[in-house]
This record gives structure tokens, C-alpha cells and sequence, in this order.
């Protein structure tokens, strides 16, 4: 596999001439210890996993200050094993959730709502139309922060559907932000992964989650 380092410059030298303070998150679910060291080693601060075996297993030996994302679909019942090891949860997507998190979690936990703006069948999230209800109707838990809005662009080469879904989000997520609500500050637009981050960037994410196009997967080894 490639050097880390290299890749991840010129990935923030892209984001940093689109637009300052973008983050991105590495996604470690197809690597493993030794390799997401080396991430961490190359400046990375921010790492996601889908899975809780697999961030269990990280967070274990990885002792480095760096914030952990859980990027993947949380069942209800996995919420004991996850909520307390994270710093950011990106699907928070259903009531039947929500109650959980606000049960297991010890401490406010930053949570982005996922919103499914391309309405799929297949992705997970809420639809556009019921986002802002559901956010306000999270107001009594405090064991909740909503930082802002998730959302996953269609698997497409045409750059105007992806474009489009992007753009999506961030009305929204400007929508829920003019509110001031104070459990929800929804400043924050985690969309982008490997094939689109840098239309995810022109349209206003802050946050960006990318796999393969920067740690690779362990195939490669």
C-alpha cells in the first residue's frame, strides 16, 4: 500500500484551496492496527469505523489523542458497546435510537442526523421533510448534541445527481441551524467519501469521510 502521508497532504492541499477547515476523517473499517498507526503517525486526527468489533479492537490498543467517529448504522441493541467509546455518531436516524443513546451514554455524545436527501430505498436516514421535526423533538436529551446533518450521495459518475444531493444537505442543515436550538447548533456537513469529497467540499461539507482513496484496504498489502 502507499504511504499515508503523502496522500493525506495532498488530500487536505485540495480541501484547503476549496475551503479552510474541512476535516477529514479516515475511514479505518478495511485496515487494520498497524496501518491506522500509520495514519495517526501522518497527522490524522480523526478516524471512523462501522463496525463495534472493529472499533473496539482499535480503541483498545490505540492509545493517541484523535477523535472516533462511528460512521455505520448503529443497531439499538450495539449501542451499550459504542456509545461511550465515541466522540462523534454520524446515523442517528430514529427515535428508538435516540432513547438508547440518551439511556448508555455517560456524557453528551456529538451526533449527526442522517438525512437520506437522494430518497433510495437502499440508504438508511430520514427523509428531508421530517428532519427538522425530528431534531426539535430531541430537545429534552441531554445526553444528545446534534453538530449537524450526514448524508451519503447516490453510486453515480453523473456529477450533477451527486451535486445536487450535496447541495440538498446543506440547505438543510442551514435551515436547522437558523433555529438556535440549543440541543441542536447543526453547523456541521459530514458528506463526501473517496469518489466525491471534493464536490462534497465545493458544496459546503466540513466534514468528509474518506476510505480507500487514502488509508486503502489490507487486499492491497
Amino acid at each position: 500500500m502507499k504511504p499515508i502521508k503523502p496522500v493525506f497532504e495532498k488530500i487536505n492541499n485540495e480541501l484547503e484551496s476549496i475551503q479552510k477547515g474541512i476535516q477529514v476523517i479516515a475511514v479505518t473499517k478495511q485496515v487494520g492496527i498497524e496501518r491506522t498507526k500509520e495514519a495517526i503517525d501522518a497527522g490524522v486526527r480523526h478516524l471512523g469505523e462501522n463496525r463495534p468489533e472493529g472499533l473496539s479492537a482499535k480503541r483498545d490498543v490505540i492509545s493517541a489523542d484523535v477523535n472516533w467517529h462511528f460512521i455505520g448504522t448503529l443497531q439499538t441493541r450495539k449501542v451499550k458497546d459504542v456509545i461511550n467509546q465515541i466522540d462523534y455518531l454520524h446515523s442517528l436516524d430514529r427515535m428508538s435510537l435516540a432513547k438508547e443513546i440518551q439511556k448508555r451514554a455517560n456524557r453528551p455524545i456529538d451526533c449527526f442526523v442522517q438525512v437520506n436527501v437522494s430518497q433510495e430505498e437502499s440508504k438508511s436516514g430520514l427523509s428531508p421533510s421530517e428532519t427538522a421535526e425530528f431534531i426539535k423533538s430531541l430537545e429534552s436529551f441531554d445526553k444528545i448534541r446534534v453538530v449537524g446533518l450526514m448524508t451519503m450521495a447516490p453510486n453515480t459518475s453523473d456529477e450533477n445527481v451527486i451535486r445536487q444531493v450535496f447541495k440538498g444537505l446543506k440547505t438543510l442543515q442551514l435551515e436547522v441551524a437558523s433555529q438556535n436550538w440549543r440541543h441542536a447548533p447543526c453547523l456541521e456537513c459530514s458528506m463526501g467519501m473517496s469518489n466525491d469529497y471534493l464536490i462534497a467540499a465545493q458544496e459546503g461539507a466540513t466534514f468528509v469521510r474518506i476510505g480507500t482513496a487514502l488509508v486503502g484496504t489490507e487486499s492491497e498489502a
